[in-house]
């Protein structure tokens, strides 16, 4: 309810089906939904028996011959060999590493690719490979499935996912999860610019900052998760995980 109009706005009456001369297409709009609803289906079924299971996201404009590809190849190998499968978006550059190391491994390699105009073609370095047309669809399976993620260096898309998995962790629609944040020199601006800005401005707790863990260690990247699972071992008795989401 409006407590601030008289009137409830002409556009807000549910029963109305045009505005202007544009028409409400019902029969689209259904198709669309069960477009969605079978990418979700897929995605559910198919990466039920994964677990345990790390993301690692990346750019995809990086080639193989870069420090930061090396580095994520090595740290999905580590952590596939531990038997942890990963998950990334599919595409080439960092995810094409991440998908490469967890085949040199025991894990399961995963890619959720995207169909996209430009950048996005699938590499061929994955276990299970599953096409999505929507971000949030795709998005969804990332969370669900994954019980902790790696940012090495990328852009909007690795921020987007970032941002995400942290405020569904700050709101407890995700249960605690370690976030890394790999290569603190290339994560150290915005990092400064959160506790400088956010933080200092009110929009953000001190606390908040915690979630996100800045390394240049592999090591402590494979640690920090592998105690993390066995913590997680430890309280659910070894059953399956629930996830909230």
């Amino acid at each position: 309810m409006n407590k601030t109009r008289k009137t409830i706005h002409p556009r807000a009456h549910t029963e109305a089906s045009t505005y202007g001369n544009v028409h409400f297409d019902q029969s689209r709009a259904t198709w669309n939904i069960f477009k969605v609803m079978s990418e979700l289906v897929e995605g559910y079924e198919r990466l039920d028996d994964i677990q345990p299971a790390v993301s690692i996201f990346g750019s995809a404009r990086l080639p193989s011959s870069s420090p930061h590809f090396k580095d994520a190849e090595e740290i999905a190998r580590r952590l596939s060999t531990q038997g942890f499968s990963i998950i990334t978006g599919g595409g080439h550059g960092i995810m094409a590493a991440g998908n490469i190391g967890a085949s040199k491994g025991q894990g399961v390699s995963i890619g959720l690719n995207i169909h996209l105009p430009f950048e996005q073609v699938p590499n061929q370095h994955q276990d299970i490979s599953l096409h999505y047309r929507y971000f949030f669809t795709r998005k969804a399976m990332f969370v669900k499935h994954s019980m902790a993620y790696i940012g090495m260096p990328g852009g909007f898309g690795t921020l987007d996912e970032l941002f995400d998995i942290a405020t569904l962790v700050q709101t407890k629609k995700k249960r605690h999860m370690p976030i890394i944040l790999f290569n603190t020199s290339f994560w150290a601006g915005l990092l400064e610019w959160i506790k400088t800005k956010m933080v200092a401005e009110g929009v953000l707790s001190e606390s908040d900052t915690e979630l996100l863990i800045t390394t240049d260690s592999i090591d402590e990247v494979v640690e920090i998760i592998s105690n993390h699972h066995k913590q997680n071992q430890y309280q659910n008795g070894n059953k399956k995980p629930e996830f909230i989401f």
